[in-house]
């Protein structure tokens, strides 16, 4: 009896399994950003600024807003790779420019969103696609303006443009 007891319970058990996982699990596929890829979008960013006068810093995240790669600029401040970091980690999060945010806050200034790690609320930073899918963000600080910022990191995003399919 006791075996019987044993073996109803494993198939029970068995029986459970079987029924909460999907008949078609897969494991997820996705295309992730390379190094090489960053360092063009980063150095590419920098001489574009530079070009124009501008010392910036970049920090290129992944998909799960970690840091890829992050550059401090010649002749930058000491915060500039810091607000680099979080125009991109903002612009990953939200999957958008990050000086939308801004937008979305004169909108909504009760919008607790500002409050979280890592994010903030200035221009600068862009997210980087393949197709609809954001894989990671770019973003520069110290140039005279976020749009500015913005401007060459959208020439660093440019040039890899045909490597992003």
């Amino acid at each position: 009896m006791r075996s019987f007891r044993v073996q109803y319970a494993a198939a029970a058990a068995a029986a459970c399994f079987a029924v909460a996982s999907p008949a078609n699990a897969q494991l997820l596929s996705h295309k992730d950003l390379s190094s090489s890829i960053a360092f063009t979008i980063a150095q590419t960013t920098i001489e574009t600024c530079k070009t124009n006068g501008y010392a910036v810093s970049v920090t290129v995240v992944g998909r799960n807003g970690e840091i890829i790669l992050q550059v401090r600029g010649d002749n930058t401040g000491p915060h500039t790779i810091e607000n680099s970091f979080r125009k991109a980690y903002t612009a990953r999060t939200f999957r958008s420019p990050s000086g939308d945010l801004v937008n979305r806050l004169k909108a909504e200034p009760t919008l607790g969103l500002i409050h979280l790690n890592n994010v903030i609320a200035n221009q600068g930073a862009l997210p980087i696609k393949v197709g609809d899918e954001v894989i990671g963000a770019a973003g520069a600080s110290g140039a005279p303006g976020g749009e500015k910022d913005e401007a060459c990191v959208k020439a660093g995003l440019d040039k890899v443009a045909d490597q992003l399919k």
